[in-house]
């Protein structure tokens, strides 16, 4: 009798920073249940990530009008909803549930394994992502060193044509961003130092709202609002990453680019990318003021190294 492929179903929100730290988690699972049929159900932009890394078979919105009544306690939810979730053998859930009511719900349609896991992490209990993947050990699911750390989406491994370097200039909060004003010292000072060097400005909704002009930047390219499994493809291709503590800067990591990020109040130890190629300046005592253009412009110049 030939036995029916097994099925997971990873329930994950939050920013695409949280998102991403979630994938060595998932890519435990995939690789720990032996041809598994593994879905993701998050938000639209963002779920299409764990597809792009081959860790997701197929993704569904969080965000679809059924979802809701999985949080209203004692709800009738709709049948085509029982049906699909019914259809997996584990469900591992990261939504926020203090009250138990998703929870409550769940079992009351009969799912049978479902392991809930912190929608947050914790300071002082290690890295984010194995803390988000710590849960998984209840199913005997063990992050192993290295191998946590390597790169989640695919790395050409042809010779670089040109040298690039992507700045992202933002952050999920302001408080976590280094001013304008210092970027645009940087990028003039690589152009004048590296003339070799394209640079390429990487901006979203959110530098647009917070009215960034990009007028005094010295670039050749400028990447705004791309879809993130597009971006990905093009954050493959550059020789460097400028950024902050902010989800673009876990995507370029993520890629494989050698990663140079800027660190004011936040914790690298717990939120900086846990790949390899990652270097960080950290601001001293969180205070952007202290982290000047002049040490950015000798660390870029330190890895971006000779050419040929």
């Amino acid at each position: 009798m030939e036995r029916k492929q097994p099925r997971v179903l990873v329930i994950r929100g939050g920013a695409i920073g949280d998102f991403i730290l979630t994938l060595p988690a998932i890519r435990l699972i995939r690789e720990t249940i032996t041809g598994c049929h593994l879905e993701v159900l998050g938000y639209p932009g963002i779920m299409e990530l764990a597809v792009k890394a081959g860790l997701a078979d197929a993704t569904r919105s969080l965000e679809h009008r059924s979802m809701a009544l999985l949080f209203a306690k004692g709800a009738a939810i709709d049948p085509a909803l029982v049906e699909y979730l019914l259809s997996f053998n584990v469900v591992v859930s990261y939504l926020f549930d203090p009250d138990g009511i998703l929870r409550g719900q769940m079992e009351s349609i009969g799912v049978k394994t479902l392991l809930e896991c912190p929608h947050s992490v914790q300071p002082g209990q290690g890295h984010a992502a194995r803390q988000l993947a710590k849960p998984l050990e209840k199913l005997a699911m063990y992050l192993d060193e290295p191998d946590w750390r390597a790169p989640l989406f695919s790395v050409s491994d042809g010779p670089a044509k040109i040298r690039r370097i992507a700045i992202h200039l933002g952050s999920g909060s302001v408080k976590k961003t280094w001013p304008v004003e210092k970027w645009q010292s940087v990028a003039e000072a690589v152009r004048q130092e590296l003339p070799d060097v394209e640079i390429v400005l990487i901006t979203g909704e959110a530098e647009r709202e917070r009215g960034i002009s990009l007028a005094g930047f010295p670039s050749t390219d400028h990447w705004h609002g791309l879809p993130l499994p597009e971006l990905a493809d093009r954050l493959s291709t550059c020789t460097l990453f400028l950024g902050h503590d902010s989800g673009i800067s876990h995507l370029a990591s993520a890629c494989g680019v050698p990663c140079l990020l800027l660190f004011g109040p936040t914790d690298p130890e717990l939120w900086a990318p846990p790949q390899t190629g990652v270097t960080v300046l950290q601001a001293e005592n969180g205070d952007w003021d202290q982290l000047s253009p002049e040490k950015v412009v000798e660390s870029v110049k330190e890895r971006i190294g000779p050419f040929g």
